[in-house]
C-alpha cells in the first residue's frame, strides 16, 4: 500500500483503516452555523451567494474553522449545472428550488457541455481560494449531483413532488431520458474535471433521489449513468477518488459499488453496518451513515451510536459522516460532541 497522504480521508479511500477514522458531515457548511448565515445575508440569492467566490469560500472554511473537520466540500448546489446549461434555476424562500422543465433532451441542448462548464467559472475560484486557505491535512471535496437527480428536477421542476413524472419518463420514455442523462452527465464530466483542475483533492456525487426505484430502473437511472459518468472522467484523466452516494440505494447498494466504478460509498440513515459488513467488501471505503436527526437530540442515544458505528467499521476504510444533511436546528455543542467522542478512541 502506498504510503500515507497526511491526508487521512485520502489515506481512507486508497483503502487503508485509519483509527481514529475521519469526520466530515455532509451540509456542514449550512444554517446551523450562526456564522454561515452572516455570511449568507451579504449576497443578494442563494444563486448569487453561490456564484461569488468570496462568499461561497467562506462558507466552504467555516465548519473547518470551528470544528476542525477533516473534509471540506465545496459550497455550491447540485442544480448549478442546469443553469449553466441554459435552464432557468431559481431558489424562492419556503418553496426550495424551482426549475424551467425540459420536455425533450433536445431542451438540453442550448449551451454545448464544455461552454456550460466554462460558465460554471467562479465556483472554480471558489476552489482555488478555499485550496489556498485549508490546512494540509484537510481534503477538498468538490462535487455535483448524479445525473438522475439533476435530470429529475429538470423533468419535474422541483424537487419537492411524488418524482413520478421521471419515473414515467424511466418506464414511458426510457430511450429519451437516457439521452437527457447523457448530456446531464458530459456537462457535469467537465464541470468536474475543472473543480479538479483548480484543486479539489476527492469528488463526491449525490444521488439523492435513487430511494424506492425498482430494481430494473435503479440499474437504468442510477448505476448505468454513474458507471459512464465516472467512466468518462477517468477517460479525461482526473485520477481523483470518486464518493458515490445512492441515498436510499437499500438492497441495490452492492451492485452499485460493484458496478459503477466509484472509490467509496456514501451511506445512508436506513443501511445497517451488518449489511454493509456482509455484502461490500472489507476493503471498500464507506462513509456515513449517522442519523441528523439523532445528531439534534444528543445525549446517550447519540453517543451509542457513534460507539456502534466506530466498533461496527474498525479495521475497513471508512469516513465518519451523516447518513444525510445536517439541519438548520442541530445544536453546535451535539456536533463537538460527537467529533470529541470520535477522535477520543
Amino acid at each position: 500500500m502506498a504510503e500515507s497522504s497526511g491526508k487521512k480521508i485520502l489515506d481512507v479511500l486508497s483503502g487503508r483503516s485509519v483509527s481514529p477514522p475521519p469526520v466530515w458531515m455532509m451540509r456542514q457548511a449550512g444554517r446551523h452555523l450562526p456564522e454561515y448565515l452572516e455570511t449568507r445575508a451579504r449576497a443578494r440569492d442563494f444563486l448569487d451567494f453561490c456564484y461569488t467566490p468570496s462568499l461561497a469560500a467562506e462558507a466552504t472554511l467555516q465548519p473547518v474553522r470551528r470544528y476542525g473537520m477533516d473534509g471540506a466540500i465545496l459550497f455550491a448546489d447540485i442544480l448549478l449545472i442546469l443553469d449553466a446549461m441554459g435552464l432557468n434555476v431559481a431558489f424562492e424562500k419556503g418553496e426550495g428550488p424551482l426549475v424551467e422543465t425540459i420536455a425533450a433532451p433536445a431542451d438540453l441542448d442550448r449551451v454545448k457541455p464544455q461552454a456550460a462548464a466554462d460558465r460554471l467559472s467562479p465556483v472554480y475560484e471558489t476552489v482555488s481560494r478555499v485550496k489556498a486557505a485549508l490546512p494540509a491535512s484537510t481534503t477538498l471535496i468538490g462535487f455535483a449531483g448524479s445525473p438522475w437527480t439533476v435530470t429529475l428536477y429538470a423533468i419535474e421542476g422541483r424537487g419537492k413532488t411524488d418524482k413520478s413524472m421521471a419515473w414515467r419518463w424511466a418506464h414511458g420514455r426510457p430511450d429519451d431520458l437516457a439521452a437527457a442523462m447523457d448530456k446531464v452527465a458530459e456537462a457535469t464530466a467537465h464541470y468536474l474535471a475543472a473543480q479538479v483542475e483548480a484543486g479539489a483533492d476527492a469528488l463526491m456525487l449525490f444521488d439523492s433521489w435513487a430511494e424506492g426505484l425498482p430494481d430494473n430502473v435503479f440499474r437504468e437511472v442510477i448505476i448505468a449513468p454513474t458507471k459512464k459518468l465516472v467512466s468518462r472522467l477517468r477517460a479525461m484523466g482526473i485520477t481523483v477518488p470518486i464518493i458515490g452516494f445512492p441515498r436510499g440505494a437499500g438492497v441495490m447498494l452492492p451492485e452499485y459499488v460493484r458496478d459503477t466504478g466509484v472509490t467509496g460509498v456514501g451511506l445512508d440513515t436506513a443501511v445497517s453496518p451488518a449489511f454493509i459488513n456482509r455484502e461490500v467488501p472489507a476493503g471498500f471505503p464507506v462513509q456515513g451513515h449517522l442519523d441528523p436527526l439523532l445528531l439534534i437530540e444528543g445525549g446517550g442515544r447519540l453517543d451509542a451510536r457513534v460507539d456502534e458505528l466506530l466498533d461496527a467499521y474498525r479495521g475497513r476504510p471508512h469516513i465518519f459522516n451523516l447518513g444525510h444533511g445536517i439541519r438548520p436546528e442541530t445544536p453546535i455543542a451535539h456536533v463537538e460532541r460527537v467529533i470529541n467522542r470520535i477522535r477520543k478512541r
